[in-house]
């Protein structure tokens, strides 16, 4: 971290830490794109490159926001069963039910909660919650977490990836599947590769 006209400036590896990526990969095929994404620009300081703090955290959420597949519309205090904490999240149902014994880093807790009459409960969980949950970082089934047991949320991604764009090579729908979701190159290639067999 630099302190440059008073604004504090951080370096690519310093940006991945406080987005919570383990390596530097993502960014930097952001940063490629720079053109298209509108990144914002940076110093290049000796030999490294740095980028005003305050203006790319607000860039980088927005980005965020617009490719990470949650559906931001609605009452923000609204409270939703499963089904419908699954869809505003855009992952499958499986992975909410998963949650309870496996909860990711960041899952917010219930807002409320209902006993059916089987003797389980249905957990409630505000509209505002699951999108600050979404906002917060890398999300459940990326990088940071133990996948859930059950269907893998990433291989049903893969799926609306590639038949989003059928004539897209693998590696590619995996690179931009790590660029939309976070995560190591690998572990998309390894679900898109999945979604073929499944397809």
């Amino acid at each position: 971290m630099k302190i440059i006209d008073g604004q504090p400036y951080a370096a690519r590896a310093e940006l991945s830490a406080r987005a919570g990526y383990k390596g530097d990969a993502t960014l930097r095929a952001l940063w490629a794109e720079r053109e298209s994404n509108g990144h914002p620009p940076a110093l290049r300081i000796d030999r490294a490159l740095y980028w005003d703090l305050e203006i790319w955290e607000r860039w980088f959420t927005e980005h965020q926001r617009q490719h990470n597949g949650v559906d931001y519309s609605g009452n923000a205090d609204e409270e939703l069963p499963p089904a419908g904490q699954a869809k505003v999240l855009g992952i499958d149902i499986s992975a909410i039910t998963n949650y309870r014994k496996n909860p990711p880093r960041g899952w917010p807790a219930p807002a409320r909660t209902e006993e059916l009459e089987s003797g389980r409960v249905r957990e409630f969980r505000t509209r505002r919650q699951l999108w600050a949950y979404a906002d917060a970082g890398p999300r459940a089934g990326v990088a940071g977490r133990t996948p859930a047991k059950g269907p893998d949320p990433r291989v049903a991604l893969a799926v609306d990836a590639l038949a989003a764009e059928p004539g897209r090579k693998a590696g590619e729908t995996a690179a931009a599947l790590t660029e939309q979701h976070g995560g190591g190159l690998s572990t998309w290639k390894r679900a898109v590769t999945e979604a073929r067999r499944q397809g």
